[in-house]
């Protein structure tokens, strides 16, 4: 189990670290370093409300999240519906080992005929068994990550849907196994009787505690056996829901007290085909998510082949997470396809008929969520258990569309609909993949044309960019549409990640009249399976954690408080520093030439130059990737499968520069990327041109090895071209030319917060919550003025510190709050907050 150091020991050292200067006595305390640092409340001014859904969870089928993860199903491919569709070389068999015992006999194979258990679950197992009597045979299923986690005493309950052809039936066993094939539970037995689907259902118990157990299906005599949906759950899921999800992780989840929940993402909503069941040609893999797919018995439900390039069963579907928002007392937020591929990519439907299809489907999911009983879709629900409605207010409308014009049109039809059956549903508009750029602003215009209530934004950038943009939403149109954050994170998941992203969040607070909401993304990770970091909660198979952002989303969310108290702060500015460093050549999947580079400065002087006539002596890798090579007086780069080739010169020494060059791509998906500024082989700008699978343009900055998109718009690079490329760097500006013409323009000159804080009021207790981030090297002492002098000397104060690098793995997790009780508060106090710290005071008043 991961371990963590005493909590003992983390009290005293914050101890240590924060006592408070005011119980110094007083000469010790004038000869003590003046604050550089100061925070200002105003309690008698009154600012923005905070809602109860200001934060919550995002959850999106990421990193076998589902399936393996937060739905407690320990059998993978339960229902042999594993294919090629959903990963190269899959098939229904994948999972599963044919096994004999004691000299029995017979073959394993998947079908998909008309002997299937029903139209949308079709390959079932079968078996044909040779075994007469002696011995069994059967097949064996290895579990997610290579084993099931399970623990002596514990139950878990399996089932089987089978059909025996056997005169007399077919005897079945179903137990846990080791890697050995020993016994490590009982045997549920049972008689499979007729050659009609029936299920059959019974009870293990574990003998013994093990990560790498399998269950073992095993079959006596002769004829024909055909099995489906072969099923085991821990007894124990959370809230002991039959179906449940995974104890650990759900009651992780549910610790955050989540405003809302949004599901069912993500990429997955709107990516892939929007038809549905053709009977021709069996069902259709690689479909959007669509709700109905997910609801009703679970052996009647579909499987699909998930965008993230695996199965998903939708034994966690629609219901169980209006079942999940319920449980943790937070608000459903259901997310549905707008008939645009979403997440950056470029395809509409131009199918009237289908869009109308769609937009039916919204509106009978708002009747399965509110309907009563007695509705078509409400029964559907009662029938699950839940007669009572979910209470389902607001909608997501699409994500991550690229095509702003056709995003609009497609959302228009929505919305006319839903306002006309259903008033009372407020949707949720969306802004495009990243922060900034032409989609972006495009998306936001006819969101304030359309008088939409909620745009949702997503972002995903360094630790730099959110300590420089604090004040993001300091400048947005309080009339306008408010902001639902759904999804944002630093680009890691270090100490240091987490601090910057609760540095932004006192942001976030502090504008909450306009972000009314705000989640963290990705919620979860199988750290064995991960195609996307960072993530909030990792686990494997009987193991969970929080990641530091977990503990600083924790903290937050549960100290949220019902009304920001205005106050100013002083201290902590680290204004920008100039573009400066090497000149960078790289390619992206993509093969490509470069000649004649030369950097000079404004008047005229000659800081580099190459046209590679004597070889690339003069570069360098960065990235030590790419096959580079000085070929027909260019230098060429011919391997298009790798990402980032990143090859640079040494340091130019200055700050103003203009840099020359030619670019030809060859070959390949995308086009070619100059860096400039290069310090490092994170630390960089560079202009791409050609990205996105040929789609976009951009200028980009790496910190820390996280990037950002400084500035993005459509474009494309012709094949076999050659092309004039001129940037022109001008301290924090950088001004790029394509073949003389002006592109686009940047200037980096926003200075970083590494000092930020905001204070709210729980109107509950009546106390202040004073919140306060220091991202620097150094403790920030800080004079704290309450404005008030009305306020107790002893506050609860918890503090999240370490070393910016430090992060929270299976084997430790360093990361961790630390609660204390501190004296001396009064009016005005001094006091020490860490270097690299998040601290809350939660201060009474009187």
């Amino acid at each position: 189990m991961p371990t963590s150091p005493s909590r003992a020991a983390l009290v005293l050292a914050a101890a240590a670290l924060l006592v408070p200067l005011c119980a110094v006595p007083a000469q010790a305390a004038q000869a003590a370093q003046e604050p550089t640092h100061t925070i200002t409340v105003d309690p008698a001014v009154s600012g923005p409300e905070i809602g109860e859904s200001m934060y919550g969870v995002f959850f999106e089928d990421i990193n076998n999240s589902a399936d393996g993860g937060l739905y407690a199903e320990l059998v993978r491919n339960r229902s042999f519906e594993f294919s090629a569709a959903d990963r190269e070389g899959w098939n229904g068999l994948t999972g599963w080992t044919p096994s004999a015992v004691g000299g029995g006999r017979g073959t394993a194979s998947t079908a998909d005929d008309a002997g299937r258990l029903n139209e949308r679950n079709r390959t079932y197992l079968r078996l044909d068994l040779a075994s007469g009597t002696r011995g069994t045979y059967g097949v064996t299923n290895a579990g997610f990550s290579d084993g099931t986690a399970v623990r002596a005493g514990e139950l878990y309950d399996v089932s089987v849907w089978a059909r025996s052809d056997a005169t007399g039936g077919t005897p079945l066993t179903v137990t846990l196994t080791g890697d050995d094939g020993r016994a490590l539970s009982g045997q549920f037995r049972v008689q499979v009787r007729g050659d009609g689907w029936r299920q059959y259902r019974g009870t293990v118990r574990a003998r013994s505690t093990t990560d790498s157990a399998r269950l073992t299906v095993q079959a006596a005599g002769s004829g024909t056996l055909r099995l489906d949906m072969v099923s085991a759950f821990p007894r124990d899921t959370f809230m002991d829901r039959p179906n449940g999800l995974r104890e650990d992780l759900a009651e992780k989840i549910a610790a955050l007290e989540p405003g809302f929940v949004r599901f069912p993402g993500g990429c997955i909503v709107n990516t892939g085909s929007h038809e549905g069941y053709d009977a021709a040609s069996g069902w259709e893999r690689e479909r959007s998510y669509q709700w109905k797919d997910t609801v009703g018995p679970v052996e009647e439900r579909a499987t699909n082949a998930n965008f993230w390039g695996y199965n998903q069963s939708y034994g966690l579907g629609y219901y169980e997470y209006f079942q999940f928002a319920e449980d943790v007392g937070a608000m459903p937020l259901p997310v549905v396809p707008a008939l645009l591929t979403g997440c950056g990519q470029n395809q509409a439907t131009d199918d009237p008929e289908l869009l109308q299809r769609h937009v039916q489907d919204t509106l009978d999911l708002i009747e399965f969520a509110n309907g009563p009983a007695t509705s078509t879709w409400g029964r559907v629900r009662a029938e699950m258990g839940h007669p009572e409605p979910f209470g389902l207010t607001h909608l997501g409308i699409g994500n991550e569309e690229n095509l702003p014009g056709e995003y609009a049109e497609n959302f228009t039809v929505f919305r006319d609909a839903i306002a006309a059956a259903h008033p009372e549903i407020t949707l949720i508009y969306n802004s495009g993949p990243d922060d900034t750029g032409a989609v972006f602003d495009a998306h936001w215009a006819n969101a304030r044309r359309l008088g939409v209530e909620l745009v949702d934004e997503h972002y995903y950038n360094s630790p730099a960019w959110f300590l420089r943009n604090n004040d993001r939403y300091d400048s947005y149109d309080r009339s306008g549409p408010g902001v639902f954050l759904g999804e944002y994170a630093s680009l890691d998941n270090r100490l240091a990640n987490a601090l910057a992203e609760a540095s932004y969040m006192t942001g976030l607070e502090r504008n909450a009249d306009v972000v009314e909401m705000a989640s963290y993304a990705p919620l979860l990770a199988d750290v064995d399976e991960a195609q996307w970091r960072p993530d909030m909660i990792w686990f494997d198979g009987d193991e969970s954690w929080g990641s530091a952002s977990y503990e600083v989303q924790k903290l937050f969310m549960t100290n949220v408080g019902d009304r920001v108290v205005p106050s100013t702060a002083t201290g902590g500015v680290v204004p920008a520093e100039p573009i400066a460093g090497g000149i960078g050549l790289s390619t992206w999947r993509t093969a490509a030439r470069y000649d004649d580079v030369r950097v000079t400065t404004p008047d005229g002087r000659t800081l580099f130059s190459d046209d590679f006539s004597g070889g690339a002596g003069r570069w360098s890798p960065v990235t030590g990737t790419g096959t580079w090579a000085v070929t027909d007086g260019a230098y060429a780069q011919t391997d298009t499968t790798v990402e980032n080739t990143l090859v640079r010169t040494s340091d130019l020494g200055a700050t103003d520069y203009d840099v020359t060059l030619k670019a030809t791509k060859t070959a390949g998906d995308e086009g070619f990327l100059v860096g400039f500024g290069v310090q490092g082989s994170g630390d960089y700008y560079w202009w791409n041109l050609g990205g996105w699978n040929g789609t976009q343009g951009a200028v980009e900055k790496a910190t820390g090895g996280a990037k950002e998109a400084l500035l993005l718009k459509p474009g494309t690079i012709e094949t076999g071209r050659t092309y004039d490329l001129r940037i022109e760097v001008r301290g924090t500006t950088a001004t790029m030319f394509l073949d003389g013409q002006e592109w686009g323009s940047i200037t980096d000159d926003a200075a970083a917060q590494e000092f930020s804080q905001v204070v709210t009021r729980d109107e509950a207790t009546g106390e202040l919550i004073v919140k306060v981030v220091n991202n620097g090297d150094e403790p920030a002492r800080t004079r704290v003025d309450l404005g008030t002098g009305d306020v107790r000397p002893t506050a609860e104060m918890t503090v999240i510190t370490g070393d910016p690098a430090a992060e929270n793995t299976r084997e430790s997790q360093p990361v961790q709050p630390v609660t204390s009780t501190v004296h001396g508060i009064e009016r005005v106090f001094t006091r020490d907050f860490p270097a690299h710290s998040v601290t809350f005071l939660r201060i009474a008043t009187r």
